[in-house]
């Protein structure tokens, strides 16, 4: 008797009501199963106290229990943090808080000389005020994930006064990049006539390339020190895996990573014959500043910029950085970096194509507290982010299980450069540098990891390292 109540109940109700229950229900059905896997992960990480037989060659005891620690403490904070997100997004939502801002930006333009056909103005103002919200309320979180997760397990670098100095200097740089680009794609939309689907896609695009080639460059440099990688044994040992694979290299860099954490990372960027490597200086046992000793009042450095340096020794040798670089250039030999970004790129024209489809249901304006008008951006937030949400999260998973197979490609990539067996010391080097917990829930691992466990990673290399 209830479900046939219930299923009348619901097709008596207007569609615009239908499409806002549908939203949150399906949000908090998101929420629900995200809570479930991280429930099962953290069982995992408070019963499995000991190191697993198959363990006892990779990991010591010690290690173990503070990479158990701190994965535990990082999912509770998860749990926490998310259940706050989702409150906080339900009761937006409830509260009419987008149409509230939306005649709050409106208000704020008008003062400023902008009349209400100017939507790009006030579409401008709503964007600002939505950020600067989402930047405040989420303070909080940032500095206890920073100054007391972080800071437990000898992770933060960072001290308050370089917290927030960075994190303003994250707002104004976002703002001078987001704030452009938003009022020309919404330019582009207006006046792009029945096709303008097809110029926004090709907008973005560039937008997406552009940034992705002076991000290392001229982005990436306002917030820690680039400098080229000194003449010597691992240069040229780069130099010359690179050549042996026809990889275009301009230049190495070395970032400064440890003034702000002590995890370690290396990326590769640019696009034709112009390619650059990147590594942080946490991850080269011979240039991280964690295992050097740094006197008080070393000549330039402040109070507010001194990295607070923790005598524990970390990194990896050259051979092992090497083996990780192979790893790096295997996405790029075996075309990943391409595929991903035809992925996106297909992705994003079809979101678009579907935005320009649905754009005009005014039902979808009403059903989030715009019965009068309906502003482009306010549309693209409600299809993009909400209606598109059920989609999102399928691709989401489908993108992730892609990424396992590339890893494992891309290892086998180094295992062929010969890099086997300093790729698998590599492996456990990071993995204990950086706290991971190499056990973990099936589920949770299936649904949420992008790379495939270690084990499972170690144990593809194994064969090629015995030999």
């Amino acid at each position: 008797m209830a479900l046939p109540l219930l299923a009348e109940l619901w097709a008596e109700l207007p569609v615009e009501k239908r499409i806002f229950c549908s939203v949150l229900l399906f949000s908090w059905a998101v929420y629900l199963w995200e809570a479930f896997l991280a429930r099962r992960q953290r069982k995992v990480y408070r019963t499995t106290t000991h190191v697993p037989w198959e363990l006892g060659q990779i990991m010591d005891s010690e290690t173990f229990e503070k990479s158990r620690l701190y994965q535990l403490d990082k999912s509770t904070f998860s749990f926490w943090s998310g259940l706050y997100s989702e409150l906080e997004g339900t009761l937006i939502l409830l509260c009419g808080g987008i149409p509230f801002l939306w005649n709050v930006s409106g208000q704020i333009s008008g003062c400023a000389g902008f009349e209400p056909e100017y939507e790009i103005a006030q579409s401008l103002v709503f964007l600002l005020l939505a950020t600067l919200f989402s930047a405040v309320t989420g303070l909080p979180w940032s500095l206890y994930n920073t100054f007391v997760i972080e800071e437990r397990h000898g992770f933060n670098q960072q001290t308050l006064g370089f917290f927030f100095k960075d994190a303003v200097k994250k707002f104004i740089v976002t703002q001078c990049i987001l704030l452009p680009v938003t009022s020309l794609l919404l330019y582009i939309i207006k006046i792009g006539g029945d096709y303008f689907f097809i110029y926004a896609w090709l907008f973005t695009l560039v937008v997406s390339l552009v940034l992705v080639t002076i991000y290392a460059d001229y982005i990436a440099p306002l917030f820690d020190k680039f400098i080229p990688l000194p003449e010597g044994e691992l240069k040229q040992a780069i130099e010359t895996m690179a050549k042996s694979i026809d990889f275009p290299l301009t230049k190495v860099y070395v970032v400064e990573g440890s003034k702000r954490s002590s995890h370690s990372n290396a990326y590769f960027y640019g696009f034709f014959k112009n390619k650059r490597i990147v590594l942080f200086d946490t991850l080269l046992e011979d240039y991280s500043a964690l295992n050097k000793d740094h006197p008080e009042g070393e000549d330039g450095e402040d109070d507010d910029t001194k990295s607070k340096v923790k005598s524990k020794k970390q990194g990896c040798k050259n051979e092992e950085v090497l083996a990780v670089l192979g790893h790096e250039l295997g996405h790029w030999k075996l075309g990943h970096t391409i595929k991903n970004i035809v992925i996106s790129q297909m992705n994003s024209f079809l979101c678009f194509f579907l935005f320009a489809v649905l754009i005009g249901q005014k039902e979808l304006f009403a059903a989030f507290g715009f019965y009068e008008t309906q502003p482009t951006l306010i549309g693209l937030m409600i299809i993009f982010q909400f209606i598109f949400s059920p989609y999102n999260e399928v691709l989401s998973f489908c993108l992730t299980v892609l990424s396992r197979r590339f890893e494992f490609q891309a290892d086998a990539f180094a295992k062929e450069l010969g890099k086997a067996k300093d790729l698998y010391s590599a492996l456990i080097k990071l993995n204990k540098d950086n706290l991971g917990f190499p056990v973990s829930d099936w589920i949770f691992s299936m649904w949420h990891y992008s790379h495939p466990p270690l084990l499972e990673r170690l144990q593809a290399l194994k064969d090629a390292k015995q030999d």
